[in-house]
């Protein structure tokens, strides 16, 4: 049986690959932050079977020690900071753990996980931030416009320097805009359908809305799951 370590397992990726893993037959682990997170029982009843670690991103020795145990044939990093307009509030936590966090994975995997464990890093389309063209292409200039779209660089490049300097099979995946409706409240499509339900039940009059001229294409994060678990079962290049 193959088994997986998940970081950010309890967020909405983490928790739809945490069950397509399940589901192809794998032994899943997940790292979760502090000994009593709430969302760990969200994590269990949909993966009854999963394997839950204490741990942090910004805590080496912790990541070194889940990798002994786990013995993860592959590694997903799913774990930051991941809202944006939080990033400009606390820059320093983003880049400790959205962009610190990955080299720390790294280190971990190529220390501690068995020679041929995979490693897979969540990129990010806030990577390209002031794009130079449309669409965007694996060769698009990155110019992040966030903290958290400048440490989401670092781990990127900081994932192919440990493929290219130690042979690990690293993959990292661009990916774009992708909801469900585990989507935290936080983020732009949960605002509207929340607001939609509170409106519908007179909780609430109105709507309220940041920049209008904004365009996004989304996805499902259960079909980008998919493709992230191709990526190190099948590659080792970096992909959109």
């Amino acid at each position: 049986m193959k088994r997986a370590l998940v970081t950010g397992i309890t967020g909405q990726d983490g928790l739809y690959l945490a069950e397509f893993l399940a589901h192809k037959g794998y032994q899943v682990h997940g790292l979760v932050r502090g000994q009593n997170n709430a969302k760990a029982a969200l994590v269990r009843g949909a993966v009854p079977d999963v394997v839950l670690h204490g741990g942090d991103l910004t805590d080496l020795p912790s990541l070194l020690r889940v990798m002994e145990v786990s013995e993860p044939d592959e590694v997903y990093n799913l774990g930051a900071v991941s809202f944006v307009g939080h990033s400009w509030e606390n820059a320093s936590h983003t880049t400790d753990v959205t962009g610190k966090g990955v080299l720390n994975l790294l280190e971990a995997v190529r220390i501690a996980a068995p020679a041929l464990a995979r490693f897979y890093q969540a990129s990010s389309s806030e990577m390209f931030g002031q794009v130079q063209e449309s669409p965007q292409r694996e060769e698009t200039r990155f110019w992040p416009r966030s903290p958290y779209g400048v440490a989401k660089v670092f781990g990127h490049h900081m994932t192919v320097n440990y493929r290219e300097s130690y042979g690990m099979h690293a993959s990292s995946g661009i990916l774009f805009n992708h909801e469900s409706p585990r989507r935290g409240a936080e983020f732009v499509t949960r605002k509207i359908t929340r607001a939609v339900a509170r409106i519908h039940h007179g909780l609430q009059t109105s709507l309220e809305l940041g920049n209008l001229d904004a365009e996004r294409d989304w996805g499902f994060a259960g079909d980008y799951v998919e493709a992230m678990w191709l990526m190190p079962s099948r590659t080792s290049r970096t992909t959109t």
